[in-house]
């Protein structure tokens, strides 16, 4: 339960202090989603730029130099690897290739992956870190290194990175993610409401001129500095399996095939419900929903969306790229 947020400025139509004012509003309203850490990168002169602390992203002073045209962003829900030890939060730096990463999700194949792919230990101990070193086996960041890495990993995901080149690359797990297009630039976040809340808050006149681009499981698109877009997919295997059987804390859960995903999971579905709770709604809700086959990552973003779909439907339009 994090968020990725950003944005791809490729008609230069964002001054510098607009940007700023646009990361402040967005990455606070993916407070929703994590505050135990913030994190944001991006290019500058041709070298990689990454501002991140274990404060919530009301709390962060970003500060922008050189107007850069792409940032991604990251607010982190810890689940594994102490964020009190900035090195375990997002995004993440390859130091051998040179781009950055941001994870939304949980991996539970990260040390059995270490053995298999022959992978060193590191210091970091956040489980999306493995994601780095598998394309970094590759030598290349492309979409093939990427498809490698997407299924290699198990657990749910949805993957943010920004190469060394000033390209953004968006690859779709199971877990949410809404990218919308301006007349000029890009937006995006995991969850629609989050986006349109931030555009509201923002005072954007732009709200009727926008789109929502299209972005399925097993995608992996890339945005260049430029606003082209190219798309490839890789073999996505989702780890929601039914039925549910009971489970030891909640009455419900579901088959695992993996000791370190069950006791992930059960802490991913502990953060859940307790969210949940603190907005007035009952467990036995989540149970039921839980039974008519939604995903966790699909109950999870019922829980942030608080506009009706007549709102969706009156102020955006759907379309593919």
């Amino acid at each position: 339960m994090c968020c990725l947020f950003g944005i791809i400025d490729y008609d230069n139509c964002i001054s510098l202090r607009a940007k700023n004012r646009i990361l402040k509003v967005l990455s606070k309203e993916c407070e929703a989603r994590g505050t135990d850490a913030t994190g944001i990168a991006y290019i500058e002169n041709g070298s990689m730029k990454i501002q991140k602390k274990p404060l919530p992203a009301h709390k962060m002073r970003f500060k922008l130099t050189g107007n850069p045209s792409i940032i991604m962003g990251h607010t982190r829900m810890t689940t594994q690897g102490n964020e009190a030890y900035n090195y375990n939060n997002h995004p993440f730096k390859s130091e051998k290739l040179g781009f950055a990463l941001a994870h939304n999700g949980i991996l539970y194949n990260d040390k059995k992956l270490r053995k298999s792919e022959n992978i060193p230990q590191t210091y970091i101990e956040t489980d999306s870190y493995i994601a780095v070193q598998l394309i970094e086996k590759k030598k290349t960041l492309s979409f093939d290194s990427i498809k490698y890495m997407a299924e290699k990993v198990e657990g749910s995901f949805c993957f943010t990175i920004l190469s060394k080149d000033n390209e953004l690359y968006i690859i779709k797990g199971d877990n949410p993610m809404a990218l919308v297009q301006f007349n000029g630039f890009y937006m995006y976040a995991s969850t629609k409401d989050i986006l349109f809340s931030a555009v509201k808050k923002l005072n954007m006149k732009l709200l009727k001129s926008f789109s929502w681009v299209r972005i399925d499981d097993g995608d992996i698109i890339k945005i260049t500095p430029d606003g082209n877009t190219e798309k490839d997919f890789f073999r996505f295997r989702s780890i929601y399996v039914s039925p549910y059987l009971p489970y030891s804390n909640y009455g419900y859960g579901k088959k695992y095939n993996s000791d370190s995903f069950c006791s992930l999971e059960e802490e991913y579905l502990e953060n859940l419900m307790s969210y949940a709770k603190s907005i007035g709604i009952e467990e036995d809700i989540i149970t039921e929903l839980l039974e008519d086959g939604y995903s966790y990552s699909e109950i999870e973003e019922m829980l942030y969306n608080e506009l009706t779909e007549y709102a969706y439907e009156y102020c955006f339009d759907d379309c593919e790229i």
